[in-house]
């Protein structure tokens, strides 16, 4: 049975002898708790003060209280135990590491019955005439661990919940894949997206059967059933980027990585990367084409088709394009008798038109007629809750679809962009 929080000298020895959870503390907000713990420990007015300000302002930073912080960073951070759970059933883990597991939760859980205004007490012990101006971080809890922080709160010993934390690393996977849905591929590395494009799968219409299927395909990915990568072929504007980002926020267990054409030679090494993990991936790539000598296609094809490696079944790749052939060919590649210099020509001309049949499903989006384009005009209207005649709003919708881009998805949302922000202003 553990202890409740004690001193802050016994706290500090405490977090310096963590052995699996030591990454806890390695953040900015971190430092500063061990620094005010020191301080504290040391007796020192001055130093509590300074230290105290700086933990004060590395947790207001992050939008959470204390004790939200810390389960949050207990959840989040890679470790040994995190990263080892993701292929290693509790049960066949080394007795050592779960001795190690247990002592850090204990101390962990010490940690986290010394509030913020404990924290605070330190200070005004030490500084009286500074004690009214203490503030506390107002508490925030994340929707995904809230569960999870309320089952800790009611148990006596921590290091009774291995099973359970070793069961919530297996569903929700640790580190930056845990704390973020988007990422984009870039230099080698993955970055996490913080603000990913908020759009809905319900905001896109005119393109429903397309939808449905891209819907169901993701569906399958996230039910751990073999799923198709995706070619979304058609006119520009249509919404086919669209409607891929909106999944990001149909599915809590979905991650959206964004992959580049000029990085696509790296697509064996994401896929590997990934293969462990338990989220579901999708690798988006925008916009894709290869010019005739552009060898980058070669590494989509292996991640398409496979290799003696075996596909992962939580990654899928969805593709954009305007082109229905993805690579570049010309009129003076096609065989004739005077070719000598490739004796089988027109089998390389083969496999550059039947690239985009080696996705398994391709979706098509026609250009829009002007039915589709005014159904697409008034419902974002309606969402924008853009208070206009009926007449006077198809009007204006064709005239700007005249005046502009043609008729289209991002025209009709361009166009509503555009004259809520006209009808605001000239009601201000």
């Amino acid at each position: 049975m553990t202890k409740k929080a004690g001193s802050a000298q016994d706290l500090y020895a405490r977090c310096l002898s963590l052995l699996i959870y030591r990454e806890v503390f390695h953040d900015e907000v971190g430092q500063a708790f061990l620094a005010l713990l020191k301080a504290a420990s040391q007796q020192d007015q001055l130093e509590v003060v300074q230290a105290y300000g700086d933990w004060f302002s590395a947790i207001a930073h992050t939008g959470k209280g204390w004790q939200d912080y810390l389960l949050n960073r207990m959840v989040s951070v890679e470790n040994a135990f995190s990263r080892t759970i993701q292929t290693t059933p509790p049960e066949a883990l080394p007795p050592a590491l779960v001795d190690a597991i247990a002592h850090d939760l204990r101390i962990l859980q010490q940690i986290y019955q010394c509030s913020t205004a404990q924290i605070a007490q330190w200070v005004s012990d030490q500084t009286p005439a500074w004690s009214d101006h203490l503030l506390y971080p107002k508490t925030s809890r994340q929707r995904r661990i809230v569960q999870f922080s309320t089952d800790l709160e009611l148990l006596i010993d921590w290091a009774a919940a291995i099973p359970d934390l070793a069961e919530f690393y297996q569903t929700f996977g640790t580190g930056m894949v845990a704390q973020y849905s988007a990422f984009r591929w870039q230099n080698g590395q993955l970055n996490a997206i913080a603000h990913p494009d908020p759009l809905l799968i319900d905001s896109l219409v005119g393109y429903e059967t397309q939808r449905d299927m891209l819907v169901k395909n993701t569906e399958f990915l996230l039910a751990g059933l073999p799923a198709l990568h995706i070619l979304l072929y058609g006119s520009r504007g249509s919404g086919k980027s669209s409607l891929v980002k909106s999944l990001l926020h149909e599915y809590d267990n979905l991650r959206l990585i964004e992959v580049g054409k000029s990085e696509l030679k790296d697509l064996s090494t994401i896929v590997e990367q990934l293969r462990n993990l338990p989220q579901k991936f999708i690798i988006f790539v925008d916009d894709l084409s290869f010019e005739e000598d552009n060898d980058a296609y070669k590494a989509l094809k292996v991640v398409l088709e496979g290799n003696l490696t075996a596909r992962p079944q939580n990654v899928v790749v969805y593709a954009t394009s305007n082109r229905r052939h993805l690579i570049r060919e010309f009129f003076d590649e096609r065989p004739r008798p005077k070719d000598a210099d490739e004796i089988h020509h027109w089998d390389t001309v083969q496999e550059k038109l039947s690239f985009s049949d080696r996705f398994g499903l391709t979706l098509t989006f026609e250009p829009a007629d002007q039915t589709t384009y005014l159904n697409i005009v008034r419902h974002l209207a309606e969402q924008a809750q853009v208070l206009i005649s009926s007449e006077e709003l198809e009007f204006q919708a064709l005239q700007w679809a005249t005046r502009h881009n043609g008729r289209s998805g991002r025209t009709a949302r361009q166009f509503i962009d555009f004259l809520k922000a006209d009808l605001t202003l000239s009601h201000s």
